[in-house]
C-alpha cells in the first residue's frame, strides 16, 4: 500500500522524532529504568519525573509572554473550557468572542449566552465595537484561524478588553510555535500535538494576578489548580516540541513559504478563501465552482486533507468559518482545507495537488 500523502495540518501534526525520544524514558516500567514514578511522590524517583515536568512546562513557557504561569490540560479544547466556565464565575460581567472561534470556544460562548463578535468577507474581525465589548467580563478573539488561517488582530481586542476591565482569552493554537503570541492576552490555551508533539495534552497560560477558580479539586497537582496525576511523558514531548518549534521556526517559516507558493502556483484556478496576506500561509482553504468538497475527499482518497475543522467533519454541517464570512452554502460545499508544515516534502504536496486536480476533473471540472 502507498503512504498517504498528509496535507491535513490544521487537524493534527505527525509527531517530532525528538518528541517521542523525549517521553520514553517517562514509559519506563520496573526493571528498566525509574521513569513509570508518579511525579506528586517525594521518593527519588518521584522528583525526577517532577523535575521532567517543570522542565518542560519552562520549554512550553519559552513560546509564550513573560509575566504569567503554564498550567498542563488535557488538550486546548479542556484549557478553553476552563478559561470561559470559571472565568465566567470570576468576571462576571459579560462574555463576547469571535463568530469564527473553534467550537472549543464557540459552544461554551453559546452556553454562556455570549455576545458573538462578526468578521468581514476576508475571515479578519471587524474593529472591535466598544458597545460589544463586556465591562468587567471575558472577550475571546483567537489568533490564527483553523479553517481559514486567517490572523486575527488580537492586540486590538487586548486594549478594547482591558479599556472595560474585562480579560482577553486568546486561542493560539494554530499560531503557537509558528507565529510570535503577541503581548497583552490575560489568558491563552495551547495544544501539543498542533506542534508535532503528542496528543492528550495542552496548557492554559495564565498571566500573573489573574485569578482564576481551579478547574478539578482532589489532589492539588499543577499548582492546586487541577488535580490529577500528572504524566511526565506528555509534558515531556510537549515540552521538547516546543523546544524544537523555537530552535526550528524560522527554518519551518522559510519552509511553509515556499510550499503555499508552489501551491498557489498549482491552482490558479482555485479561489482562496480567506485574506492572501494576513494568514497562516501552512494553511490553503480554497474552493472551485462545481467541485463537491465531499466527492472530492473520496476521489482523491490517497491525500489526506479536510473540509474544515477536523471535529465538526463528521457533522455534515456547512463550515460555521465560512458562512460567518459571507461564503454561500454552496461555496463551503465546493470548499477544501490544506494544511502543510515542518516534514511536508516539495514532491509531496505536488503529487497531493495534482491528485485532488484529477479527482475534480472527474467531476466535470478542468
Amino acid at each position: 500500500m502507498r503512504p498517504m500523502i498528509y496535507l491535513d495540518y490544521q487537524a493534527t501534526t505527525p509527531l517530532a522524532p525528538e518528541a517521542r525520544e523525549a517521553m520514553l524514558r517517562w514509559l519506563d516500567g520496573p526493571g528498566e529504568g525509574d521513569g513509570f514514578a508518579n511525579p506528586s511522590s517525594t521518593h527519588k524517583a518521584g522528583r525526577a519525573a517532577a523535575a521532567a515536568v517543570e522542565v518542560a512546562r519552562d520549554q512550553v513557557a519559552a513560546l509564550l509572554p513573560r509575566g504569567g504561569r503554564v498550567y498542563f490540560t488535557s488538550g486546548a479544547t479542556e484549557a478553553l473550557n476552563w478559561a470561559l466556565f470559571r472565568g465566567a464565575d470570576a468576571k462576571p460581567g459579560g462574555i463576547a468572542g469571535l463568530s469564527i472561534e473553534h467550537a472549543a470556544s464557540l459552544q461554551c460562548l453559546e452556553r454562556l449566552n455570549a455576545t458573538i463578535l462578526p468578521v468581514d468577507g476576508e475571515g479578519l474581525a471587524l474593529p472591535p465595537d466598544e458597545a460589544l465589548i463586556p465591562e468587567g467580563g471575558i472577550v475571546a478573539a483567537m489568533l490564527v484561524n483553523n479553517e481559514v488561517g486567517t490572523i486575527q488582530p488580537v492586540a486590538d481586542f487586548v486594549a478594547a478588553a482591558h479599556a472595560k476591565n474585562s480579560l482577553l482569552l486568546c486561542d493560539a493554537v494554530q499560531g503557537f510555535g509558528r507565529i510570535a503570541i503577541p503581548d497583552g492576552p490575560d489568558l491563552i490555551a495551547v495544544s501539543a500535538h498542533k506542534i508535532h508533539g503528542p496528543k492528550g495534552i495542552g496548557a492554559l497560560w495564565v498571566r500573573d494576578g489573574v485569578d482564576l477558580e481551579p478547574l478539578m479539586v482532589g489532589g492539588a497537582q499543577e499548582q492546586g489548580m487541577r488535580s490529577g496525576t500528572v504524566s511526565p511523558a506528555l509534558c515531556a514531548g510537549f515540552g521538547a516540541a516546543a523546544a524544537l518549534a523555537a530552535e526550528r521556526m524560522d527554518s519551518d517559516v522559510a519552509h511553509v513559504e515556499r510550499l503555499w507558493s508552489l501551491a498557489m502556483d498549482m491552482l490558479p484556478e482555485w479561489s482562496l478563501n480567506g485574506d492572501a496576506s494576513r494568514r497562516y500561509h501552512g494553511n490553503l482553504n480554497v474552493r472551485r465552482e462545481g467541485v463537491n468538497g465531499l466527492r472530492l475527499m473520496s476521489d482523491a482518497r490517497e491525500v489526506a486533507f479536510s473540509l474544515g475543522s477536523a471535529c465538526g467533519s463528521g457533522s455534515g454541517k456547512v463550515s460555521h468559518v465560512l458562512r460567518a464570512m459571507g461564503v454561500s452554502e454552496g461555496d463551503a460545499r465546493a470548499s477544501i482545507r490544506l494544511g502543510w508544515g515542518r516534514y511536508t516534502s516539495e514532491a509531496e504536496l505536488r503529487e497531493g495537488l495534482e491528485a485532488i486536480k484529477t479527482a475534480a476533473r472527474l467531476q466535470g471540472v478542468n
